[in-house]
Parts: C-alpha cells; structure tokens; sequence
C-alpha cells in the first residue's frame, strides 16, 4: 500500500487514490503559527492518513515526510533497543502508535480551528466587497418622480406642498421661497416639514397673501443634484395677492395624467377559449405610464407565448390564449398616476368546457411535479369542483414523451387519492403530464398539461467541488475522480419511506459513497416484517434513481425493505433493512363548510361567507355552487379554489332569489356539501343616496324663494326619506342650513331672504343608511318678485313606462301661472349627443301633466324639457330631465284586465322586482289617487289588484301603477267603454255560472239485460241537489229503478233490472250547486226506446242461457292453405256431467275432436263434395241446461263455402309446367286440392284453345292439364291457364317458344320412338310360373306366349346355357308360342330354366325354376305343382 506525499500543484494532479479506502484522504494545507492576527499562509502539504492504510514503521521509513521532535526520538530510540525482544518491540510499538494517534488528532484540531478563523475571515472579507459592490450597482443620482404641484387656495386654509425625491446615496433635500432657502424657525408655528419614505412634505397652516410665491425644492448628493418647481397662490376676497401673476413652473406645465375610464366586468370565458380584457383611459398614456402591469392573484403576468399584453394610445389590453382552469382569479391592472397608483381588479371565471361523454367529470387543476429523478416522479394535483352525473370514483395520469408526441397512461388502475409517483421513465428526457378524472359514465377531459420536466439526477451538483488556488485559478474535481477506481459497488443506506399512501409505498434510499464512475442500478428486495424471506420487489424493472414505488401490498400487514447497487462488474451486498413499513389508512375527505351565509352586495353580487371545519389540515380550499330558490339547478361557481372564506359571487340576476352551498376541497377529494344557505335576493346594499341634481328657482316673492330639485338617480337601495336644503349669499363662503327637520317633497319655500341679492342653493337626500352628498351649488338666483306675463317654469320632470319606442314623461304645474291661467304645455326632445338641438314633440299645447312619446329608437338616450302657455306666451323651460336609454327592461309586465271569481271586474299588475319593503301605487292618470268608495287595491304573493266595486262610466279613464321604491318600474292602461260592456257580461256569467256538462244522458244495456242511464257533469259539492223529472213527473228511486247521485264527480244514474214499456218517456235532471245550476234533458221514446228493449230482452235471455254450460263460440266454418274445411265451435261453463254431440242431418257425427280444457271442438274435412252440404248441430247439455248451435250449410251457404275453398284452391296453384309425352306435350298446374266449382280455361297466344281432337284437357284432385297431340310449329307461343273462382280470376303462365319448344318437341320425337321401340321389341308376354315343382319320372312342359315384330328368335336355357340336348328335352318353336318337354324327369333335373327371345328392337329373358320331389315327399310351398 502506498502513500504519496504532495509537495506540488503537478504532484496533486498526479497522485493517486487509494482504492480500497473507506474513507477519502483529503488534502488539508498546514498553516504555519505566527499570530492569530496574521493572514494565513500555506506552506508544506499533510496527509490524514487512515489507521488502517499504514503502519508505523512505513511512516517513520518514509523519508520525504518532514519530521517532528517526537518522531526523531521515537527513531533513536528504536535504532538504540533493535535487539530487543518481539514482545518489547511489540510493546513499544503500539506506545508509539498511541502518541502517534495522539499527534495527528491534535494536528487536525489545530488545522480545524485555524482553517475555520480563515475561512470566516475570508467570508467577511467578501461580505464587504460585496456590500460595496451593490452599493456601486445602487449608486442613483437624485431624481423627483412625484414633482411639487402648484395650488391654489383661499386665505386662512391650510395646504401641502409634497414631492417624492429618490437617490443613491440618500440626496440632502433644502426648501426654497422665492429663491430664497426657507427657515423654518422664522415662523415655527406656521409651518411644518416633514420627510419620510422618500416623501418631502411642507405643510402652510392659515395661509396669508405673505405665502404666496414660487417654491423650490433641491435634492444634492456626491452624485448631482435635482430640482422641482411649484407656485403658490392665495386668493383673498379682494382678488388674488401679489405672486399670482409669476409665471407657472415647469411642475404646473406638466400635461395632466390619464386616469382610469371604462374598465372590465367579471368576465365568463369557457374553458379552452381565448380570454381578453380590456380598459380605457379618460386621455392618451403619458411616456411615465406606458408600462401597465397585469396581476393574476397578485402575481404579475408578462408578455408570453400564452399571454398578450398590449398598451396603446387610451387603451390596455391582455389576452391569455387557450384559458385554462388555472388562469381563474381576481385580475388587476395597475397605472402609474401622477398622484401615485391606480389599480382596477375583477374576478375572471373560467367555465367547464363541454363534457368528453355524456355525464362524465370535469377536468382536474394545478397538476404539480415534484421529487424529479432519473426515472421517477412525484405528481400532485386538485381535484375538479363538477363531477358530472356521478361523483368522481378517482383519476387516471399520463405522461407524453415529447420527443415522440404520443401521451401514454401510467396507470392501470384507478387512483383515488390527487397524488402519485409515476415510475419507469427514460432517464434526460422531456416529459409532460396530465391527469383525467373517471366517474360511472367515464373518463373526463385532461387536465392543463404540466411544463416540460427533464428527468436527471437531482444531487449531480453535489458531485462537483471547485477549490479556488493562488492568483484566482480554480479547480474542478468530482467526486468520481476522488473515489479511485472502486470496482464491485457499496450497498445503499437509509433506506425508508418517504410516500405513505393506502395504495402504494415510495421507497427512498442514499446513494453509496463511493459510488464509483460506472452507473449504478438498484434491486429493492422486500420480506414480511419478522421473516427472513427475501423476494425481488422491483422484478425485472431497471431502478436507476434512489426512489420507487411499491404497489400491491396488503393491508395491515408490515413489510420490510432493503436495496441493492449494482454496476457492470457486480452486485453489492443489501443494504441494512429497513424500519417495518405499512401501507397507510385511507385518507378521509374533508369535512364540509358550515353557517354558509350570503350578505347584499350589488344588483348582480352577493357577499358570501362560511365557516371553515374545525380540522382544517389538508384544506386546499373551497368550491362555491349557486342555485335559483326552488329550483335545485346548481350550478358551478369557481373552478378553482378559494383559499379564504369569503368570496363575492359575480353574474346573478337583479332581484332574483339564489341560494349557496360550499364544498371543501383537499388531496383527497371533494367533501360533502355544506347546508344550502338561506334563500338572498339579489339587490344593492343599502347606502346613502346620491346626490339631488338640477336646483330650480319655481317662484319669487321678492322675500320668499321657491325651490324645486330632481331626486337622486340612485336612492341607495331604500326610498328617499327627505331632503336637506342650504343657502349662501353668492358673496359669501360659508352655507346656512335652510330646514332642520327633513322635507319629504321635492321644493321648499325659503324665507327672509333680501330682495336685490343673489343666493346659492343646494341640497342633501336622506334615507335610513344616512345623508347622502350634497348637490352641486345651484347658479345664483337674483331674489325679486316675479312680474312677467308668460307662467313659470313647469317642475319635478320624471318618466314612467319606459318602453323600446315609447315613454311617459310626467311634470309638475308651474307655482306661478304669470298674468293668466296656464292653457297648455309644449315638450321638446333632444337626443343626448345633440344636447343643443331641442326638437319640438307636440304643435299644439298639450293640456294634461303627461304626455306619452312615441316612435322612439330602442337604445337610444333622450332628454326633454317642457313650457307652460298662457295667454302671453310661452314661458321658461323646465330643466331638462336626467338622460334615459328607451329600452324595455327584462321581466316587465303590463297591466291586465280580467274578471275574477266572484264577478268582480280587476286590474292586475306584477314585478319581479317585488320585495317586502314595496308597495304598489295606483293612481289615475298619473297623480289622482284612486276613490276607495269605488274600487280597492290588494296585494297578495306579489301580484297586486285593483278590483272595482261596481264599475260604471265613472270609473272609465286612465289608470296607473307604479313601485314605491322604483317609479321606473310602471305600468298603465285606458279602462274604455268596450272593455266595461265585454267584462260586465263576463262578470254576469261568472255570478250566475251553470254547471258544465261533461258527458250527456248515455243509455247502457249490461249482459244480464239490465239499463243504466247516466249523465256526468264537472265536480259538485256536497251542497248539491237533484231533481229528476220524468213525463212532468218528479221520480224518486223505487225496487224497479234505483236513482244514484255522486256529488265529487258529478254522476247522476238511473238503474232498471228489468226495462219495461212503462219506462218509456222524457227524463230532465235539474241540477243545482250553489250559484250554479243547470238541466239536461233526455227523450227515451220511439225507436230508441224499442231498441234499447229489444236489447235488453236479448242480454237477459242470452244471460239466462248461460246459467249452464253454453256455446261461447258458435259454429263457425274456415278453409285452410291445404284446401281443408274445419267446421269450429267453444263451449264453455262445462263439467263432467256434461254432454257435448255433433249431429248432421240429425244423425251422430264421429270423429270430431273436443279439448274439454279448452273447449275448443272441431270437425276437419279433408276434401270437400257435395256430400259434405247439410245441416250441423252440436248440443251440450247438463242437468244446469242445454245450448245449441247450428250450422246450415247448403244453398247460398254452401256455395259460399265453395268460392271459398275455389279461391283457396286457385291460390295454391303452382305454376304451369310441361311435359313431353308419345303423342305431344302436356302443359299442367298442380293443386294442393283442386275441384270442379273452379272454373278453368286454357288460352295460347291470348286465345281460348278450342277443344278439338289435337287438344285434350283434363282434371284430378291435385291438378289440370291439356294435352297437345302431334304439335308443330304452330303450337309454339304462350300458354295461360285461367281459373275463376266465382269472384276473381287467378292466372298462371308458361312462355313455350323458342328453345323451350324446341326441347319439348325434341323430348316428344325421343319418346315417341322409344314407344314404337317397346311396341315391336321381342318379349315374353305369359305363360311361365316363378316355381315349378314335379314329381319323379313325369314329364313336364313348359309353354309361353311371345310377341315382337318381326318375329324373335327363341333360346331355351338351363342354368344359364343353352339346351342343345333333343333327347331328353323336346322344344317347339312358333311365331307366337313357344315350349319345351322334360321327359321323365329325374332329380338331376332340377334348377332353373330360361326363355330368352330377341330380335332388332330389343330382348327379353323370363327363369322358371323346376323342383324335382321324390314320391312321398311334399313340394316347395311356393311352387306350382305340375301334373
């Protein structure tokens, strides 16, 4: 083993390592004592050797190693006792050993300590260069970015004068006043200097002319120095003072800044589409204003591939692409002012886009990695707020390997929980992932995909060490590099658990040290905890990264782990096991909000707050859901969470009732929902009014002023109380309060005022919330009595029914009429971009205080004045009214007219703006209130009616209604003559209402031959009676007619058990309920009445009929598709005692079929004649009785069973075929049952063929023909079989030309030869038996007879050869006859016999087999015995 001593830079570079050290040897530089003051120096290198790496005695033998005093003793001693025994030196060898050990410990102390003073030193020593060089990086020269303003004020009032000065080092800031340096001692009283976060401001209390002039301020530092501008000027009521006519400084020629002008609502964008949101400035961006900033949640957005922010001109933009849930949140843009920062914010709701399937889950949000390694990664994420048609039974994670564009999912089984480690990728590659939720209709849309992530080792900087050396070198080392060449890795330590989850396990593990140069792999082994069986947990998976994850485990059992390295030369040993590890408890989702409670914000807002769980750990944050009251539509509010417990809900319709729940929201999942809120509607918190506007002057006294004001546009949510009114003389500053109690009109006179001054007016609303502003100060009026001839101004200008092209404008009557009465009054228009331009409405006066103006443009905005006539002319304009937009709002209803149930005629009106503070207010024509005497208004579940108590020509006119705390909301409608004369007839048929008739008198005839006649009218009430009339005749119920009378449905019933000629007559019900009555009349006479008797008798007798068994079917007949008749009949209310026959022509039938389950009986004949006409009669009897059922089946009957079984036959016929035959050809059509009812006929070429000698037809039971005898070429053509059933006639045809006939007469030559042929061919025709047997010693001759022409040739055979023997055997020869004689037959005899006769046209051979018997013996049973 060797070790190398450093004396140089070269000499470091090219040591070597120890390679089976444990430990690193670590070059430490020795620092030479001289002070503890002193810089250190370096001078000779040590090494820290390892007790195991070297011995003494190769210590004290190395020679280049710089001794210590001690070393050299220890070297004379041991020279001086070298013969010492082994066991001394031994002894003396481990002392040295000791003081060895002892030495170097204390080096190293000492090399510690000193190294550490060094290196703190040297850490302080760049502390301060590097405070020294951020404050040269800071180095500012002074600047003002808030200048001084100028100002102007009134004597005796205090004012600021500020500026912002900035700079680096810190500028020294001096005052100046009129070039002069401003001494606050002079006047300490009077002014005040203060500085303060950069912000200089002198404050002048009671300012005097005296403190007037140009002020300056000057900001001086090593840097520069910087100056700012401001003039001062005081006004006394005698005029401005001297210094107000210097020329202004550069600060009051500074163009005015932009403010904020039209700025973005809460904006809805869906998910995946383009979000812009914009504002404009009141004037164009100032250079120092160019740079607007964005905010999403405070955080500051910048110009990216996704984000688009543009400034231009008045305008500010941005634009995310492709909106995510992620980009929901409360955004804000924020603009540099003069004045400081403006910022204007909303809130941005991102919408779910359209579901991937039907009912499945929106997508989850804020996918997160972490823990990035070589082949592993932890994801994290929220999970989404809507769930879809079921809630969300977990996720699915993919990744997308970007190099290939393909994403790929990572897990197999559902994962529950919003984390998991995905394992098994590609170590320096980039990857992206998503996640999906899946519920019972699917899986979902993904989710925003995360960043690109690189996969790489994440401790590979600690592996890198760089030293600094002298003159500001460096050098880079590695830990490989130190760790020498090790060969067979270390095993891993620490190995534990750094995920627990109730699915899986993360295992984490320290790399061994060394590691060595080549790549290390792990295995991870896994055993049940108390076991020492061991199984590869990682399988055949490559495990490049200190981290992996364990799947499948079982619950509630404990397992233990432990790791293996592995590299290319080897495996290393496992690692030391870890602690037990199970897998975890599920987790529980959170538990959800309480006391949700909505608070009034705006007319589309509402405040909503909750109370969070009392276990808040794991809370991500909250899902909002909104609903209309009543009915249970919930909708998403946010899709991401909101981290507080608060949030304004946005996009609600104005006087719409809502209610709220929350959800918490965690890893886990989404808790339960809260409790639904109590039902809000929407509308604006109650404040203050705004202030009243347009003070008019309406009479003057000369000592008394009448003012007149318009009420506030906005009364703050809750009506207008009352009003404040001050005064001022025009000279004077300060006001006077005119009225200390409130007035609830809108003008006052004011008193003791001083004819010839001018005064100022204005005005202060009032309502519960408090006093609003005051008004703007009206012009001055001049007070002195009013002398003109032409009448005042007319006043109080309000509108009512604002319509998309109409309006009603409303006024008040002049307070001075002038020298006549007021005849009239004329209105002007103006549109609101045309404010100078007035348009006359009317060319003559109109005489009423309303005027409806019509013909308007939806949208459009108006303004309109009006003057009173009089005898001298046209007097003062009114004020114009406040701009109104003609535009029909939503939900607005107008006035209906009706009757209601008691008769009353009604006007009725409806808001949906109704609340419990409101009050409908009916009047006529605008301003009369209504007579109480006449009419009365009522108000229930928001609807109010105006009923009149007996309306009249009186009541004829106009009528209004408006709401008590919104006027806008209006509505009227012109009661006329026409309208009076229609609803006084309804009203007289409501109070005097007949009974409506649902069905008229019906009569009804049941089985048993009972009646029942019924009438039914709408519901009646218990109250209700009956009167029934018959032949002028009040009729009550008796045993022979029972009358019912059920009131709830209005049934009224007559039932006769038994209808007789008595019965007959008129019936009238008269029908009385209440106010409602009515009578129905039925007339049963004549043939109805007959009718319905005869009916009557029949159901009975057929009722009495069926006391025992009966026909329930009778007979009926039917012909099948095979031609067959089936002659049926049921029975029914049979038993065993019961007897059922057939009879026909009164004899017994057989073989009729009865199913006595079903009773069901039957009688098929299979092929009709005429033998089958008769008459059929079943009987079934029983001692309950007898039924009969007959069948007549002749004449007219029969024949109707005929055409029938004719039609059926006609349908079965098959088509025309044909056939060659020896004498021509056939042409036939088959039939399943053909008989001769059918009338047939055969045509060719459309012609009827005639029945003559070359034509033969015929018939059978299953078919007909013709037969055309030697045809020629004339017979070829078309052939039709027509048959007629005695009322249609069915056809079938056959095309025989062309090859057809060809084939047929072709096949009709063959046979015919083929019949000749047979004819003339030789052949045995009689006279031979199959057997013959005879006795012993007889002769026996055989004889046949024998045809053919010409005449055959005869050959007798035995056994097949030919009998040429004559002397046993004697054979003749004839023409026609033939035979041959056995003489005295023997035994030998026997065997068989053949004739075989032949000639041209053919051959024929008979056998005969002879038995020869003995005497005595019996012959063959089969054969004939010959004599």
């Amino acid at each position: 083993m060797e070790t190398r001593m450093v004396m140089t830079r070269e000499q470091e570079e090219e040591s070597s390592k120890m390679s089976q050290s444990m430990q690193l040897s670590s070059q430490i530089k020795k620092k030479t004592f001289t002070s503890s003051d002193e810089e250190a120096s370096y001078s000779d290198f040590y090494p820290i050797i390892p007790a195991d790496v070297m011995s003494v005695k190769e210590i004290f033998n190395e020679k280049s190693i710089p001794r210590h005093r001690t070393w050299e003793i220890l070297q004379e001693t041991m020279s001086a006792e070298e013969e010492h025994t082994r066991e001394k030196w031994t002894m003396f060898g481990n002392e040295a050993e000791t003081v060895e050990e002892d030495v170097i410990r204390n080096q190293q102390v000492l090399r510690t300590r000193i190294d550490t003073m060094a290196v703190r030193r040297q850490a302080e020593k760049k502390k301060y260069s590097h405070m020294k060089y951020l404050e040269q990086l800071s180095r500012k020269v002074p600047d003002f970015p808030v200048p001084l303003r100028a100002h102007t004020v009134w004597e005796g009032m205090t004012v600021k004068l500020s500026c912002t000065v900035q700079g680096c080092p810190p500028p020294k800031v001096t005052w100046y006043k009129d070039g002069q340096p401003l001494m606050m001692s002079h006047q300490p009283w009077n002014y005040t200097l203060k500085q303060q976060f950069g912000i200089n401001t002198l404050e002048i209390r009671r300012c005097s002319p005296g403190d007037a002039g140009e002020y300056k301020v000057i900001a001086k530092s090593v840097l520069g120095e910087a100056t700012t501008f401001g003039t001062l000027v005081v006004n006394s009521y005698q005029g401005a003072v001297a210094g107000s006519e210097r020329v202004e400084t550069a600060a009051l020629q500074v163009q005015q800044d932009a403010q904020f002008d039209v700025s973005f609502p809460p904006t809805w964008v869906k998910e995946d589409n383009s979000l812009t949101l914009e504002c404009t400035f009141t004037s164009a961006l100032l250079p120092f204003q160019q740079d607007v900033s964005w905010f999403r949640d405070g955080i500051r957005l910048h110009q990216s591939s996704n984000v688009d922010i543009k400034t231009f001109d008045n305008k500010a933009s941005i634009t995310v692409r492709a909106a995510q849930k992620e980009d929901e949140g409360v955004y804000t843009a924020r603009l540099r002012t003069w004045d400081g920062i403006q910022e204007h914010e909303t809130f941005v709701y991102i919408k779910d886009a359209s579901a991937a399937v039907r009912g499945g889950p929106a997508s989850p949000l804020a996918v997160q990695v972490s823990d990035v390694n070589k082949d592993y990664v932890f994801l994290t994420w929220q999970p989404p707020s809507a769930d879809g048609a079921s809630p969300v039974e977990g996720y699915y994670v993919e990744r997308c390997d970007l190099g290939q564009g393909e994403w790929v999912r990572c897990n197999e089984h559902i994962q529950k929980m919003c984390h998991f480690p995905v394992f098994g990728l590609k170590e320096g590659t980039m990857y992206q992932f998503r996640v999906c939720a899946a519920n019972k209709a699917g899986v979902g849309r993904p989710s925003k995909a995360t960043g690109p992530v690189l996969t790489a080792d994440p401790l590979e900087h600690t592996r890198t060490m760089v030293v600094k050396v002298d003159r500001g070198r460096t050098i880079t080392i590695t830990k490989d590099e130190l760790e020498g060449r090790v060969k067979a890795p270390f095993p891993p330590t620490n190995v534990h658990a750094c995920e627990v989850s109730d699915t899986y396990v993360v295992l984490s593990w320290t790399e061994p040290e060394p590691r060595g140069r080549e790549p290390l792999t792990f295995y991870v082994e896994q055993s049940l905890d108390g076991k020492n069986s061991w199984g590869l947990a990682s399988l055949d998976v490559a495990v490049s990264s200190p981290r992996f994850p364990v799947f499948d485990l079982v619950k509630e059992r404990k397992y233990r782990f432990r790791v293996r390295s592995v590299n290319k030369y080897g495996v290393s040993d496992a690692s030391e096991p870890s602690a037990p590890i199970s897998l975890g408890k599920p987790q529980a989702t959170p538990a959800p909000p309480r006391s949700v409670m909505p608070v009034a914000d705006t007319d589309t807002s509402v405040l909503l707050q909750w109370q969070e769980p009392e276990d808040k750990d794991g809370i991500l944050g909250y899902y909002l859901y909104r609903s209309e009251a009543g009915k249970q539509d919930w909708e998403t509010v946010n899709n991401k969470p909101i981290v507080n417990n608060r949030f304004t809900v946005h996009g609600l319709k104005t006087r719409g009732e809502y209610i709220f729940r929350v959800k918490s929201v965690s890893r886990a999942g989404n808790s339960k929902y809260s409790d639904e809120s109590r039902p809000i509607r929407v509308k604006s918190a109650i404040t203050v009014p705004s202030a009243p506007s347009g003070i008019s002057l309406l009479l003057c006294t000369g000592s008394e002023m009448v003012l007149g004001w318009r009420a506030p546009s906005c009364n703050g949510g809750d009506p207008v109380h009352g009003y404040y009114l001050d005064q001022r003389e025009k000279s004077t500053e300060t006001w006077k309060e005119v009225n200390a109690k409130a007035v609830k009109q809108r003008q006052l006179k004011v008193c003791s005022l001083t004819s010839g001054h001018f005064y100022q007016f204005r005005v202060f609303a009032t309502n519960v919330a408090g006093v609003g502003k005051a008004s703007d100060a009206s012009e001055a009026f001049l007070c002195e009595e009013w002398t003109m001839p032409e009448p005042g101004c007319p006043y109080d200008l309000e509108f009512r029914e604002v319509r998309s092209d109409s309006l009603v404008l409303l006024w008040a009557t002049p307070l001075y009429e002038g020298q006549s009465p007021i005849t009239g009054y004329l209105l002007e228009i103006s549109q609101e971009d045309q404010s100078d331009i007035w348009t006359a409405l009317t060319e003559e006066p109109v005489s009423d205080t309303h005027y409806k103006v019509m013909g308007l443009q939806a949208g459009q905005k108006y303004r309109l004045r009006v003057s009173a006539v009089n005898e001298a002319g046209v007097g003062r304009a009114s004020l114009p009214s406040e701009p109104v937009t003609v535009l029909t709002q939503p939900g607005t209803k107008d006035i209906e007219i009706g009757v209601d149930d008691d008769g009353f005629i009604f006007l009725g009106y409806e808001s949906t703006e109704m609340d419990g503070k409101s009050e409908y207010l009916w009047s006529r024509n605008y301003k009369e209130p209504i007579d109480a005497g006449r009419m009365k208004a009522q108000t229930k579940a928001g609807r109010s009616v105006l009923t009149f108590t007996d309306p009249s020509v009186e009541d004829l006119g106009l009528y209004t209604v408006e709401m008590s705390d919104s006027p806008d909301l209006s509505s009227s409608y012109n009661f006329t003559a026409e309208d009076l004369e229609r609803l006084k007839e309804l009203s007289w048929h409501v109070r005097n209402p007949l009974i409506a008739l649902k069905s008229g008198w019906q009569v009804e005839v049941s089985e048993k031959g009972a009646v029942r006649v019924w009438l039914q009218t709408e519901s009646l009430s218990n109250a209700a009676e009956l009167c029934l009339i018959c032949n002028d005749r009040e009729i009550s119920s008796t045993a022979h007619r029972k009358i019912n009378f059920e009131k709830a449905k209005g049934l009224v019933e007559m039932l006769f058990d038994q209808l007789s000629p008595e019965d007959e007559g008129s019936y009238t019900a008269q029908l009385r309920d209440g106010r409602a009555k009515n009578q129905f009349t039925l007339v049963f006479v004549d043939k109805k009445f007959r009718e319905t008797l005869a009916l009557a008798d029949a159901n009975r007798r057929d009722s009495q009929r069926k006391a025992g068994p009966y026909f329930q079917e009778f007979f009926t007949w039917s012909v099948n598709k095979d031609c067959e008749l089936t002659i049926k009949c049921k029975v029914t209310n049979t038993n065993k005692e019961t007897s059922f026959k057939w009879f026909k022509d009164d004899v017994e039938m057989t073989g009729v079929i009865y199913d006595q389950s079903s009773g069901v009986s039957s009688f098929t004949i299979q092929q009709v004649t005429r033998k089958e006409a008769g008459l059929y009669r079943a009987v079934v009897s029983d001692k309950r009785g007898e039924d009969v059922s007959t069948l007549d089946l002749v004449d007219a009957e029969f024949e109707k069973l005929l055409q029938h079984l004719s039609k059926q036959c006609a349908l079965s016929a098959s088509d025309l075929k044909v056939h060659s035959t020896t004498e021509g050809f056939k042409l036939y059509c088959s039939f399943k049952y053909y008989n001769s009812f059918l009338k047939t006929s055969w045509h060719f070429n459309e012609k009827r063929i005639d029945l003559e000698a070359r034509a033969k037809p015929g018939s059978s039971l299953q078919a007909v023909w013709i037969e055309i005898l030697n045809p020629t070429e004339n017979d070829k053509g078309k052939y039709f079989l027509e048959m007629f059933d005695g009322q249609e006639t069915h056809k079938r045809f056959l095309d025989l030309s062309g090859k057809a006939f060809a084939d047929v007469l072709l096949e009709h030559q063959r046979l015919k030869q083929l019949a000749i042929a047979e004819k003339n061919r030789a052949k045995v025709t009689k006279g031979l038996p199959d057997v013959v047997a005879i006795l012993e010693g007889k002769s026996l001759c055989l004889s046949c007879f024998i045809e053919g022409e010409p005449a055959p040739e005869i050959f007798w055979l035995r056994n097949d050869r030919e009998i040429l023997d004559l002397t046993q055997f004697t054979i003749s020869k004839e023409p026609k006859h033939s035979c041959i004689t056995i003489n005295k037959v023997q035994m030998e005899d026997s065997g068989k016999y053949s004739i075989f006769v032949r000639n041209q046209y053919g051959s024929e051979t008979v056998d005969v087999t002879v038995s020869v018997y003995k005497a005595g013996e019996k012959p063959p049973p089969n054969a004939v015995e010959m004599s």
